[in-house]
């Protein structure tokens, strides 16, 4: 029991360190639900921490990979973020291709800096986002038909990450948004700020790509109990606030991170609790 209780504590710190708008929604899912997302969420951040250390770990990421193989071979191997999440696979039937598609993806982080097409970009995305669409609608029991709508949210979530780390990738040297056509060589504010309409544009180009793609997540909310769908909703209201703000002024991502407040997450809970 005690040692049950420890994981579920690691769990929690490891998400909740690693995203603060989506941790403080899935508070609101019901116990077993959130316990499950915890355990999802850390082990996605771990794999996750390890390609984006400075220097990078990619040593400690294929350690964290083939503890994983070999735990979903059957091997115990006491680690109680990779045990607990081959686990829930079992239980909650996930495809193994979709756990190995996610490792794809951070791998690409190891060696793969710019990505020249939006085509390169959705095949990263799939890996480190819309997977995760896949895995938490089998946590929450949802029907088949859920598959499409819970990869578009991944999908829409992701690229406004993207938008949104615009300068921290930058430090990362890395650009995952594609530049085709934008007129701009690269997203380092000095180019940005001499091609100001250039960027206008461009950012423009990039929330109305998200924008796009969250209405297709949401006409997937129906398929979602109530119970359930009002931490998802609020998470994407959440993301579509900071779109938002990000296109009144593109450069704003430049001079802070755009990420609601914990206040505005409780307030936008309590709003949609109201309306259900």
């Amino acid at each position: 029991m005690k040692q049950h209780l420890q994981a579920q504590k690691l769990h929690r710190d490891i998400f909740k360190a690693g995203s603060k708008t989506y941790f403080n929604s899935s508070l609101f899912f019901p116990k077993k639900v959130r316990e499950e997302v915890f355990i999802l969420y850390a082990f996605v951040r771990v794999a996750d921490n390890y390609v984006d250390a400075i220097p990078q770990d990619s040593k400690g990421f294929n350690r964290f990979r083939e503890n994983y193989r070999r735990a979903f071979k059957g091997e115990i191997t006491g680690d109680p973020v990779t045990d607990s999440f081959v686990k829930l696979a079992s239980l909650r039937g996930f495809d193994p291709l979709w756990t190995e598609a996610f490792f794809k993806s951070m791998e690409m982080d190891l060696h793969k800096k710019n990505y020249d097409s939006l085509e390169e970009t959705l095949e990263y995305i799939y890996g480190s986002a819309e997977v995760i669409g896949l895995f938490m609608a089998r946590i929450m029991g949802l029907p088949e038909e859920a598959d499409h709508p819970a990869c578009r949210l991944g999908r829409s979530m992701q690229y406004i990450n993207f938008i949104r780390d615009i300068a921290e990738d930058n430090s990362f040297g890395r650009r995952y948004l594609p530049l085709e056509e934008s007129g701009l060589d690269t997203l380092m504010e000095e180019e940005t700020r001499k091609k100001p309409e250039q960027f206008r544009s461009f950012m423009q180009l990039q929330t109305e790509r998200y924008k796009e793609w969250q209405r297709e997540a949401e006409e997937g909310y129906v398929l979602i109990p109530r119970r359930y769908r009002i931490p998802i909703k609020t998470a994407g209201d959440m993301y579509t606030w900071s779109a938002g703000i990000i296109e009144q002024d593109p450069f704003i991502v430049y001079r802070r991170k755009v990420k609601p407040s914990r206040a505005r997450i409780i307030a936008s809970i309590a709003a949609n609790l109201f309306r259900a």
